[in-house]
């Protein structure tokens, strides 16, 4: 210990969102938040900031670029802190700070966090510990463990007020890394995350935020309650190439209580002052840490018998005559020692012909639980979800307009209203682009949501544009000229945006893009899309929430290329059918299985059909890989770096 431990103790937990891969700036940017944090009342003696803080989370192949040594990383935040206060006019007091960072090591790259003491009046900053992130997640939409390598520590440490750990995102999911955090002497563990935002179905939990908040709030307590200690969450905020960070960073005390949460989605800071003599008092009530320290031998040979892959044995297993003689004793109402008094046998007998010959039998069919994920939307949250998503991916490329294609139809009228929400109605432009067999009702409707959200608009008749060129195929179906309809489309939106300086927006729904039920470079080809991760009936609640006319949200759903024309009518299947399918399907559920939660075989295997048969809809295109480093393959940047 390095002196006597401060009780009280003051934590701010800094919820953050870096500029992706500007490490200069986030640098500069989180001393000023330092001296921010030094200047409070009471004065923090540690603030907690989130993983990747200095260079942004999904960085990818530019992870070399952005990493740094502890020592560099300890130098340069305590310059930029005393840079920060100097300007400010500030005094500089000593403050503990965690921080996530990119780290080179020994030549090789880590997802880490540090534990320094910076401002020191007689010296320079202290590096007291670096943790390297055990546990990489390589699924689903990480890919961490291509980008660096697995730390294989997890240990406490001393500070100028007690004893600590530090664990990065994943680490927390493994119940073992609290608890050789807390072996260790860990008074609190301080978790660094970079968790996107996931699960936008209504719940009662009381948690804001998405589902995973509160999934992740569930892990922080059993951290805190299992071992009696201080757990300190602090998450990013912000949007990285369509994935946005909640936020809902926050504090648990020893006994598993919340202690306060910073907002979802936005940049804050939260200060609590803790008093460390908690952990007694939690531990003197539930002494499970104290259990585990008596048990920790038998718990350590049991994994090394479990890790060897040694058979568990009863004690009266065995070829020995007198094992036959044990379970025979074991049988009937004694236990070998002392007779069960009779009347207590009796009045258990008269208990046991008490009860019903039958017992009522209840049945729960797969349909009763489990399952995916539901389908149903908490509206608001899913409006506050993808409006500061539009405002920070529009910020990020430079832009403050935007411009939407306004076909009639429900999807464009949600990308429009999310827009004007997001940006502001002066700041939106609708554009019509009827051809001469058009829907008259389609540019009524595409009118109506104009006029509904009081935005600047366009009519452009593409027919000229596209009887042009058809007029040298005379002999092209109604699906080539349905496509050559939608790419004139297209470049009409483009070059409007050059027009305006407006961004195009995508208005295609998630069931749409599953199905291919799009046109190949022309639906798809807006850089942003707010709906894209919707389907079909998620489009149609939200479209009720924000006050899309009624007319536009009940219409049969089409994309009025072909007269007649309708989407389900297209597909073969109605969208809450197909949203129900592909739900199951991309969740893992067999065809199989599908079928036993009451879906019939032929709109499985419609939907199975498109879905399988258009995975090259939603790739870039294919190109030969001759080098070792192909772009997209080799050489990868994000979209956003």
């Amino acid at each position: 210990m390095l002196g006597d431990p401060i009780r009280p103790l003051t934590i701010a937990l800094c919820q953050f969102a870096p500029r992706k891969g500007d490490t200069a700036g986030n640098l500069a940017r989180i001393g000023r938040l330092c001296a921010q944090a030094a200047a409070l009342e009471p004065r923090p003696q540690v603030v907690h900031f989130p993983e990747t803080a200095l260079s942004g989370y999904f960085v990818e192949g530019g992870v070399r670029e952005v990493a740094v040594t502890a020592g560099v990383l300890a130098y340069d935040l305590d310059e930029a802190y005393r840079t920060a206060c100097m300007t400010a006019g500030l005094d500089t007091f000593p403050l503990d700070v965690v921080i996530g960072f990119y780290e080179r090591w020994r030549d090789t790259l880590h997802n880490s966090a540090a534990y320094i003491t910076i401002g020191l009046d007689d010296g320079p900053p202290v590096l007291r510990h670096v943790h390297r992130k055990n546990f990489l997640p390589t699924y689903g939409l990480f890919d961490e463990e291509r980008f660096v390598e697995r730390g294989t520590d997890i240990r406490a440490f001393e500070t100028p007020w007690g004893r600590a750990a530090l664990l990065v995102c994943e680490d927390a999911w493994h119940s073992v890394s609290g608890t050789l955090a807390a072996l260790d002497g860990a008074q609190l563990v301080f978790v660094s995350s970079a968790a996107p935002a996931r699960g936008s179905w209504p719940r009662e939990d009381g948690v804001p935020g998405p589902y995973s908040a509160a999934r992740w709030e569930r892990l922080i307590r059993d951290i805190a309650e299992e071992h009696g200690v201080y757990a300190s969450f602090v998450n990013l905020v912000g949007s990285e190439g369509g994935k946005r960070f909640f936020g809902t960073s926050h504090l648990v005390g020893p006994g598993g209580d919340v202690r306060g949460r910073a907002p979802v989605w936005e940049e804050s800071f939260v200060s609590f002052t803790i008093d460390l003599d908690d952990i007694v008092r939690a531990r003197a009530d539930s002494p499970l840490l104290s259990d585990l320290r008596v048990a920790l031998p038998h718990v350590l040979d049991n994994v090394r018998r479990v890790t060897e892959g040694v058979p568990a044995t009863l004690a009266y297993d065995g070829p020995e005559p007198e094992a036959a003689d044990l379970l025979r004793q074991a049988r009937g109402f004694t236990t070998g020692e002392f007779p069960v008094p009779t009347e207590a046998l009796q009045k258990a007998n008269t208990i046991i012909r008490a009860l019903p010959e039958q017992l009522p039998v209840i049945r729960h069919g797969m349909r009763d639980h489990g399952g995916p994920p539901p389908l149903t939307i908490d509206a608001e949250l899913t409006e506050e979800w993808l409006t500061g998503f539009l405002r920070e991916e529009m910020a990020r490329r430079g832009f403050g307009k935007a411009v939407v294609g306004i076909s009639g139809g429900v999807d464009s009228a949600v990308t429009a209203a999310l827009a004007v929400r997001a940006l502001g109605a002066s700041n939106v432009i609708g554009v019509r682009l009827p051809y001469r067999t058009s829907s008259s009702e389609s540019l009524d409707h595409a009118q109506l949501v104009i006029d509904a959200l009081g935005i600047e608009s366009r009519t452009l008749d593409i027919s000229p544009a596209v009887d042009g060129y058809l007029a040298n195929e005379p002999d092209a179906d109604g699906g080539r000229r349905g496509n050559v309809m939608a790419r004139v489309r297209m470049i009409a939106l483009f070059d409007l945006s050059a027009r305006y300086r407006a961004l195009p927006l995508g208005t295609g729904n998630k069931t749409e893009r599953l199905f291919g039920y799009f046109t190949w470079h022309a639906d798809d080809s807006p850089p942003v899309n707010p709906i894209g991760d919707l389907y079909k009936t998620q489009v149609w609640a939200l479209a009720r929430h924000l006050g899309v006319p009624s007319i536009v949200v009940t219409k049969a759903p089409t994309a009025d290329l072909i007269v007649g024309q309708t989407d389900e009518g297209d597909l073969g299947i109605s969208y809450p059918r197909a949203d129900e399918i592909l739900n199951g399907l991309l969740h893992g559920y067999s065809d199989e299985a599908m079928h036993a939660r009451g879906f019939g075989a032929e709109e499985l295997a419609i939907v199975s059909r498109r879905l399988n048969s258009t995975h090259w809809k939603r790739r870039p295109p294919a190109t030969a890989l001759v080098s070792q480093s192909g772009i997209g393959e080799s050489y990868l940047r994000p979209v956003d770096y």
